[in-house]
């Protein structure tokens, strides 16, 4: 990273709840697939 200032996008993003409870979903269910695929790797597709 360049600065270390935040910046008004990042600003913006955290102070969306909406964005946030995307990025938690989004972030589940990855997690979720990558588990249920098995552990045999994460190339699963």
């Amino acid at each position: 990273m360049k600065t270390t200032r935040i910046s008004n996008w990042q600003k913006f993003v955290m102070r969306n709840p909406i964005i946030q409870f995307v990025k938690f979903v989004y972030i589940s269910l990855k997690v979720m697939i990558i588990v249920a695929g098995g552990h045999d790797g994460t190339r699963t597709s």
